[in-house]
């Protein structure tokens, strides 16, 4: 067998009637949207439900399965202890799809459980289909920081698994949309949310997933959504099929946005007017359709972006790629002295930020405020290559990823002290926060997703740990950006 059938759900506790205690009346219209996605599940009679979640476990740069025979979980923490699961896991499924995912060097599989009992995010779908249907096996998976076109792939490798042991399956993506539509709401409101609402329903309810990696990571943390990603897998686990989209729910009541919508396979051939026609028993009547080989279509489409960037960069960054490639390839340490270059890069000194990014999320980024070597050139080397392999919060890059990187360097004037925030502005300045015990945070400027100096110097502070209540110095830069 295969995909039965995925659908698309929200985890707010609240429409648990225990934990509600009355206010999920308030959201009567997802409760019986949720009912018709349970009773959907039972008349499939799945053997395994494959829940993502976003509250479960979560790395930066890992997908975690939760592993083991059985796992257990109760709304304890939401004051309804006497709401309890007990699930048993597909063990077979999980091997299977960590086996596809270590072939073919793909971070994903049941390494680092921090967290053994069930979450929110995997309990609030479990209830409403335990009332409905007993039966199947489940999977848990969490999702991570990693590019949408990642959790697209984690979901075509879930796809591959589920065929080949020949499995009955539903996905369920679990996640909450945006998380401010309202005022009164507990985050509050912001623009970008209904914004995000309408944009997300309109393309599942069409069943565009394509369109999923085409929501902006500054737009999207605006918006302060959950499932989007969780979207994204269920999406992958498509690829390359016709799907029959039902959208049979939306409301935001709460300030936070909980939608709902349903996937099948769709079956039926098409006459070349592309009006549905009789099965045919060919590719048509196994739903495949190229056009929606999304993964490839995108990855393609970035492969002309790049190369698009590549031609027109400028020595700066010519000489970062070469560097990275260089040393990623062979370990070696190019010799600005060995290259033609301009004498802007050789004949002064300055301090530069080399920035990396991979399927627009951040890869690496490490640089100097002033100048640490005998010319700008040999500053970019540097710090190209510990942007590369050295920054903390990334593991080194690997040849694999070389074609899909995006590169800049920031070459930074000369920093210059302020009094006040007053004397910022978050296009033109970077800044410098720093205190008199030598801590020091810097954010270059013109960033996506921060918007006000406020912000800015917020985030300058956390990368220096400096608190908010401690006495502090600011300096901003100016810097011209090279991409």
């Amino acid at each position: 067998m295969s995909i039965l059938a995925s659908f698309m759900v929200p985890h707010p506790p609240l429409i648990v009637p225990a934990v509600g205690r009355g206010g999920e009346k308030q959201v009567e219209k997802t409760i019986r949207s949720y009912e018709k996605v349970a009773e959907e599940i039972a008349a499939l009679s799945p053997e395994t439900i494959v829940i993502t979640s976003p509250h479960s476990v979560i790395y930066s740069d890992y997908f975690h399965i939760s592993p083991g025979k059985h796992a257990k979980g109760s709304f304890a923490g939401f004051r309804a202890p006497e709401v309890k699961f007990s699930e048993d896991y597909d063990e077979d499924l999980v091997d299977k799809i960590s086996e596809i995912a270590y072939h073919e060097d793909f971070p994903c599989g049941t390494l680092g459980e921090e967290e053994k009992d069930l979450d929110h995010g995997t309990m609030v779908p479990l209830w409403f289909i335990r009332n409905k249907y007993k039966g199947g096996k489940i999977v848990r998976i969490g999702l991570s920081g990693l590019p949408l076109t990642d959790h697209y792939k984690l979901g075509t490798i879930i796809s591959r698994a589920v065929n080949a042991l020949d499995r009955r399956v539903v996905i369920v993506a679990s996640g909450d949309l945006s998380h401010k539509l309202q005022d009164y709401g507990p985050y509050g409101f912001s623009p970008e949310g209904p914004k995000y609402d309408e944009r997300i329903m309109d393309v599942m309810g069409r069943a565009s997933f394509g369109e999923l990696f085409d929501f902006d990571e500054a737009f999207c943390d605006k918006a302060a959504e959950c499932g989007h990603r969780s979207f994204v897998i269920m999406a992958g686990a498509w690829d390359g099929k016709r799907v029959r989209a039902t959208a049979f729910s939306h409301e935001d009541v709460t300030g936070v946005g909980y939608g709902i919508c349903s996937f099948y396979p769709e079956t039926e051939g098409k006459d070349n007017a592309g009006a549905t026609g009789e099965k045919d028993g060919g590719e048509n009547a196994a739903g495949i359709d190229p056009e929606r080989k999304f993964l490839a279509i995108r990855l393609k489409q970035k492969e002309k972006e790049i190369e698009e960037q590549i031609n027109s960069s400028d020595a700066y960054v010519r000489l970062a790629r070469k560097t990275i490639e260089t040393y990623i390839r062979t370990g070696e340490k190019i010799r600005p002295a060995d290259l033609d270059l301009p004498e802007e890069m050789t004949g002064r000194r300055a301090g530069a930020f080399v920035s990396i990014h991979k399927q627009g999320m951040l890869r690496g980024c490490i640089g100097t405020i002033g100048p640490t070597m005998k010319n700008l050139a040999m500053e970019i080397v540097t710090n190209a290559i510990s942007a590369s392999t050295r920054d903390p919060r990334f593991d080194p890059i690997k040849e694999s990823e070389l074609p899909w990187l995006e590169i800049n360097v920031d070459v930074l004037g000369e920093p210059e002290d302020i009094d006040s925030m007053d004397q910022l502005d978050v296009k033109r300045y970077g800044v410098i926060v720093s205190t008199r015990d030598g801590r020091r945070g810097l954010l270059l400027p013109d960033l996506d997703g921060v918007d006000t100096p406020e912000e800015q110097v917020a985030i300058a502070m956390r990368k220096g740990g400096i608190q908010s209540h401690e006495k502090y110095f600011l300096k901003r830069f100016e810097v011209v950006r090279h991409v």
